[in-house]
């Protein structure tokens, strides 16, 4: 997912890297989609080790929420402050320093899992991320287009769908099985993760750029946000749907791993790391098995589906049920899935060409602002009522939003031309999200 700069911001080398590249585009192509997932996926690690933090350390379910969130202000200061400039200042430059602000990151977490430290630590991953993800999809698609001229960008698409949510699904599962069958469950995750975040580090060093080295000097500006009032109802109805597919994934991220293990009474880790795996599973399996749906059909789905699912989940928590849990689960992810790439298709089809940029800002700002916000709330929620009743307002409140703008939304699908988008504007990365 990115948000980058509207068309014409850059210029691009024909096909010769900078000075130091020492591979060709097809195998630099993979190289990114390899560096994309695997930092994808060490933003998840955590996600099954949150128990092991509260036990050991003594955190609460609000001071999880609140490690959490600070994740997801970092990506947002990121997005906004740094997230586009790579359109100016090259691909492999910023790709290449956000992923080593990743491997800082993991270093601070070996280093502690103090409260303070970690809340540092998420921080950090979150703002390396920005650079990430605002970067790589991007490149990316430049890369295919060099070493493939005049092929479909399908090929694009799908590797960088499948490396950005397959990289959310993995490391999840990856560090519920290393805490499970490992020791030293809270060093040994991040230790892999941050050999292979330097190996990831490596190949973005040796990828050639495929933005002119020597681009205007321009005064530099925080992405802009803006709507124009024309779509106003239809962009605040998408943004209430994204607001509520992140606060979906959150709670499998955040809050998931401590329901499995105490309302639901299995307390391994590896259940945790595979409960968020099929979530993220199920919402890649609907954006990447579903390229030719209508925005119309995908909002249709999603808005009917996501409730439904969060429902099974809310009963198998209260129930104590993790079959009826982990389904829900499914269900939940496939249709937030599909909710999130039917707002974004609607969003840029009816967007000007040069307001897109600013248009997604928005939207992004929404998804992360979901992503923490309602998690947040269960948080201070927890300190009042029991956590069962909380998780009852939370879902209560995304069906709500869903309800809110279902019908705002699925007549403006049925309207939208899905919009071709324009290389290295926010719609090429977004349009596949």
């Amino acid at each position: 997912m990115t948000v980058s700069d509207p068309p014409g911001r850059r210029q691009h080398a024909r096909s010769r890297g900078p000075r130091g590249a020492k591979v060709g585009h097809e195998k630099a192509f993979w190289l990114i989609a390899f560096a994309y997932m695997i930092n994808l996926a060490f933003t998840a690690v955590p996600a099954p080790l949150w128990t092991i933090y509260q036990q050991q350390d003594g955190f609460s379910t609000f001071m999880i929420t609140v490690v959490f969130t600070a994740y997801s202000v970092g990506v947002i200061i990121s997005l906004f402050l740094v997230g586009h400039i790579s359109d100016w200042h090259g691909r492999r430059r910023v790709l290449l320093i956000g992923v080593l602000t990743e491997a800082a990151s993991a270093v601070m977490a070996l280093a502690s899992s103090s409260l303070a430290v970690l809340l540092v630590t998420r921080l950090v991953v979150g703002f390396g991320i920005g650079m990430v993800t605002a970067t790589a999809t991007a490149f990316l698609i430049e890369l295919h287009h060099r070493a493939r001229p005049g092929a479909s960008r399908r090929r694009a698409d799908v590797v960088a769908t499948a490396a950005n949510i397959g990289g959310l699904a993995i490391g999840p599962l990856i560090g519920g099985l290393l805490a499970e069958y490992v020791g030293r469950p809270l060093q040994i995750p991040y230790l892999l993760f941050l050999f292979l975040l330097l190996a990831s580090a490596a190949g973005v060093h040796f990828s050639p750029e495929t933005v002119d080295g020597a681009p205007a000097r321009r005064a530099y500006r925080p992405q802009r946000v803006s709507v124009p009032r024309a779509m106003r109802p239809t962009f605040f109805a998408a943004a209430a749907a994204t607001f509520a597919a992140f606060a979906a994934f959150g709670l499998f991220t955040s809050l998931g791993p401590g329901f499995i293990a105490g309302t639901l009474h299995h307390p391994s880790r590896t259940l945790a790391g595979l409960a968020a795996f099929m979530v993220f599973g199920a919402a890649a399996v609907t954006q990447i098995a579903l390229p030719g749906v209508t925005p119309k059909k995908l909002l249709g789905h999603g808005l009917v589906l996501m409730p439904l699912g969060l429902v099974a989940v809310t009963v198998g928590v209260w129930q104590a049920q993790l079959p009826v849990f982990l389904a829900g689960g499914v269900v939940t992810g496939g249709g937030a899935g599909m909710l999130f790439k039917g707002s974004v298709s609607t969003v840029l089809g009816m967007a000007e060409a040069d307001t897109r940029s600013e248009t997604l800002a928005g939207l992004f700002l929404s998804a992360y602002a979901g992503l923490s916000v309602p998690v947040l709330g269960i948080g201070i929620a927890t300190r009042y009522v029991s956590a069962e009743v909380a998780l009852i307002g939370f879902t209560a409140l995304l069906i709500a939003l869903c309800l809110g703008g279902s019908r705002q939304l699925v007549g403006a699908g049925r309207t939208a031309a899905v919009a071709e988008p324009v290389p290295g504007t926010a719609a090429e990365g977004a349009a596949d999200a």
